[in-house]
């Protein structure tokens, strides 16, 4: 590899960017393929990556896969580099201690949202910084995407139904929220009464968390994580680039 592709590498890296190393394999040239369809040569005289191959390699970047892929009697590899995906918890409850380090050890990167200050005190989330905002405000400013899962787990529908709102119309490949059926229901009367649909709204997954059978927090917890895991690889499409 290239010095200079090196090290834009390392610094997309660090910089949690999504980023495409795409290596054409009977030359060894190689560049970087950013979700924008962007690129990034390993020197300025080299010529510009076939079209073909970028949308290619843009493609890899939105399916979260890589891939080899042939154009042209040429053949090609697209390593797909990506950021740890991220886990937005809503409500600093018992259930939230337990979720946000089993999270860390499963290699998300958590973020604790909760306005109250009573709820989210350092004591008891110590090490994880506290978003002490209006949960809608916080997500949006975060920018949720494709990577993003969002569990609601606070029972106040002033906190979570907002954050719900911003989660169903983002990309976020799981959103989650806590409470029984009928609790659920009336939460689905509510938004749609403000104007979500049906087919928006049966994205939810309530009651959160796979049916394991547990009753305590760190038991809802594993539910609630195995479950946002199990989503995540199903909404990678496994047909090849």
């Amino acid at each position: 590899m290239k010095r200079r592709i090196l090290h834009k590498l390392l610094e997309c890296r660090a910089e949690k960017q999504a980023v495409a190393l795409v290596t054409h394999i009977a030359s060894g040239m190689q560049c970087l393929v950013f979700a924008d369809g962007t690129t990034y040569k390993s020197n300025r005289r080299q010529s510009e990556p076939a079209a073909g191959i970028v949308e290619r390699a843009r493609h890899a970047l939105e399916e979260q896969r890589s891939a080899a892929a042939e154009m042209e009697d040429s053949r090609y590899v697209i390593r797909v580099y990506l950021p740890p995906a991220r886990l937005f918890v809503v409500g600093a409850v018992h259930i939230a201690q337990a979720l946000l380090p089993m999270a860390a050890l499963a290699g998300f990167q958590e973020h604790l949202i909760d306005p109250r200050e009573a709820f989210g005190a350092d004591e008891r989330f110590p090490g994880i910084g506290v978003i002490r905002q209006w949960p809608d405000q916080a997500l949006e400013a975060l920018s949720l995407d494709s990577s993003s899962a969002v569990v609601t787990l606070s029972h106040d529908p002033k906190i979570d139904e907002p954050a719900l709102q911003v989660a169903l119309e983002s990309s976020a490949f799981y959103v989650g929220a806590l409470g029984s059926r009928k609790t659920h229901a009336a939460r689905l009367s509510r938004l749609s009464a403000s104007g979500v649909d049906a087919d928006t709204m049966s994205r939810i997954h309530a009651p959160v968390g796979l049916a394991l059978g547990g009753r305590d927090p760190a038991e809802i917890a594993v539910s609630i994580l195995a479950q946002i895991i199990e989503t995540r690889y199903q909404s990678l499409v496994v047909n090849p680039v």
